[in-house]
């Protein structure tokens, strides 16, 4: 059956300016945690809305996931589609919250980790490597996941994956149009109540976070499902404009419309315009890595975003100085997500699919 499965996939069609724009997308989120910071009146925040890139991955994974499993998930059954998704997206929610531990227990601008047992430290690390969520710690803005703060979307994601095994593999597209409707109109309730969608990751906006996923996941479905890809001379670097506008666009008292229309029908469009965009030869390579230090960037950056965080508090940077740290930390951040790729990611993902198949 592995053999099967990686044949099909040799032969399938890869979207590597979607790839690419994942990349970009996870840049965008990095950076405007560093910003958030610095400014906590998102108005003056030059990327304001870079949050709203997790809404972008969930649309994406919508059209990834019925791409990659709707013609053998029934081949390869339940089980084994779990198995995948867990050597895919496990190892560095373990390693995410593990460098939150260190981070927490060593950052040379904080003491808060002395009043913390090693028992309860032990408990919420064990929550957070299990995906259990645990909004307990006041000095971590009772994130569900403390010690990795971005993992609260890898938890929908995984959701949406059970739901998708479940549910949305065995269905007619048909029944996807009516599932979309009802997403879209929790997705209207969540922005009208809270004036902006960027709920989900604390236990207070917790419902917030199933909102958000069910509507784009199901987006990025319904795109495949029905093939609206749309053909166009765009390219990469045309790409990477049109969604970085959604992240700058200015943060004011209209979010609750702008950001519904972002996320309701512009990243959809994206999803559908980057899987027809052409790439030009010299830009391939990029795309590749721009995608693959995606999630590893994604799911390690928070530790550092909190060391950061206390240094700004206690040492107070002027914005020349500012713009100079965020810099290099991207930098540095980028680098250290290729490293984590090489020599954890891959090396492991690889050494549990070889077990699997032993198996």
């Amino acid at each position: 059956m592995e053999k099967n499965v990686s044949a099909i996939l040799k032969t399938k069609q890869h979207f590597e300016i979607l790839d690419g724009l994942r990349g970009v997308a996870a840049l965008a989120v990095v950076t405007f945690h560093f910003m958030e910071v610095a400014y906590t009146d998102y108005s003056k925040n030059f990327i304001g809305h870079g949050f709203l890139a997790v809404d972008f991955f969930f649309c994406l994974s919508g059209f990834v996931i019925g791409y990659a499993y709707d013609d053998r998930i029934a081949k390869m059954g339940i089980l084994e589609f779990f198995k995948s998704r867990l050597i895919r997206l496990h190892p560095l929610v373990v390693l995410g919250s593990i460098l939150g531990l260190l981070a927490f227990l060593f950052d040379p601008f904080a003491t808060q980790a002395n009043t913390y047992s090693a028992g309860r430290l032990a408990v919420i690390l064990l929550s957070s490597v299990l995906m259990i969520p645990m909004p307990v710690m006041t000095e971590r803005a009772f994130n569900l996941f403390s010690f990795n703060a971005p993992a609260w979307s890898l938890f929908w994601e995984y959701i949406a994956n059970i739901f998708y095994a479940l549910v949305l593999c065995k269905i007619n597209r048909k029944w996807l149009l009516p599932l979309v409707v009802v997403a879209a109109l929790a997705i209207c309730v969540v922005v009208t109540r809270s004036t902006n969608l960027m709920g989900g990751w604390a236990g207070a906006n917790f419902w917030d976070g199933c909102a958000r996923i069910s509507y784009s996941f199901l987006a990025g479905l319904l795109i495949y499902r029905f093939n609206w890809i749309v053909k166009s001379k765009l390219g990469f670097g045309s790409m990477c404009m049109l969604l970085m506008l959604a992240f700058v666009m200015p943060f004011s008292k209209w979010n609750f419309i702008s950001e519904t229309v972002v996320v309701l029908i512009y990243f959809p469009l994206l999803v559908s315009l980057g899987a027809g965009a052409v790439l030009k030869p010299g830009l391939k390579n990029l795309c590749t890595f721009s995608g693959n230090i995606s999630y590893p960037l994604y799911m390690t950056h928070y530790a550092f975003i909190w060391a950061f965080a206390n240094y700004y508090t206690s040492h107070k940077p002027g914005s020349g100085q500012l713009a100079v740290i965020i810099i290099v930390n991207l930098f540095i951040l980028v680098s250290i997500a290729w490293i984590v790729l090489k020599l954890y990611d891959i090396p492991l993902r690889r050494y549990l699919t070889n077990k699997r198949k032993r198996v």
